[in-house]
């Protein structure tokens, strides 16, 4: 089981390997073989610094459906937060990163089989 978590943490981390470093950003990636949505936040610069962000993800009705404070590390360029796609409402759903005064989001769809 480790290993396989190991091997999903690798793959996703190419799947985001693209990723342009000039801008903060956040992006989604759906992974229906995995059950999973992960969400990436990446900032333009490298943080000095351990710091809080806050991320939530708002459903299609606009309810928020989590909230919660992430420790962005000193010495990272990225955080990530996931949740497992079971049991979603269908819709287009918002991902929101809210780094001090700064907010950044990203939409993603989901859909029925």
């Amino acid at each position: 089981m480790r290993k396989l978590l190991v091997l999903f943490f690798f793959i996703v981390s190419f799947s985001f390997a693209s990723v342009d470093y000039e801008l903060d950003e956040v992006d989604c990636l759906i992974i229906k073989e995995e059950n999973s949505i992960i969400c990436k936040y990446t900032s333009k610069e490298v943080v000095e610094e351990d710091k809080f962000i806050k991320v939530e993800w708002i459903n299609p009705s606009g309810e928020m459906s989590r909230e919660r404070k992430i420790l962005f590390p000193a010495g990272h360029g990225s955080v990530y937060d996931f949740r497992y796609l079971e049991g979603r409402e269908l819709g287009v759903w918002t991902f929101k990163v809210i780094d001090g005064e700064n907010i950044f989001k990203t939409d993603f769809e989901l859909k029925a089989e």
